[in-house]
């Protein structure tokens, strides 16, 4: 569960931004997780519940965005939604489109007091 050690990570920098900005406590923590992230969602929840642990976010709630995959086709000159892994146009078929979103993980917001 590689989600364990990415949320440590990303806790350890709200924390230290929070502390920065004079925090005693962070109150939420928003990420955006793109579906190509390879990120499984429930495991992020069970991971942030053990990062928390001892720290200013201890009472914190997770809010996750989720983010859609698209691609871009250069030939088309269109942004889509992938059906399938390859991500090919759904106009002239090309493979492997240049993906525009939705491989974040990325902290976006805390809520801090």
């Amino acid at each position: 569960m590689h989600e364990v050690g990415m949320m440590q990570n990303i806790l350890d920098a709200a924390v230290k931004r929070a502390k920065d900005e004079g925090a005693q406590h962070i109150r939420l923590v928003q990420m955006r997780v793109g579906e190509a992230s390879d990120v499984v969602p429930d495991s992020l929840e069970v991971a942030f519940d053990v990062a928390k642990k001892g720290t200013i976010a201890e009472d914190a709630k997770l809010q996750v965005e989720n983010v859609p995959v698209v691609c871009y086709c250069s030939n088309c000159n269109i942004e889509f939604h992938p059906i399938s892994e390859l991500n090919e146009c759904p106009e002239c078929q090309q493979a492997y489109c240049e993906v525009r979103q939705g491989n974040e993980f990325e902290l976006a917001f805390l809520e801090v007091s």
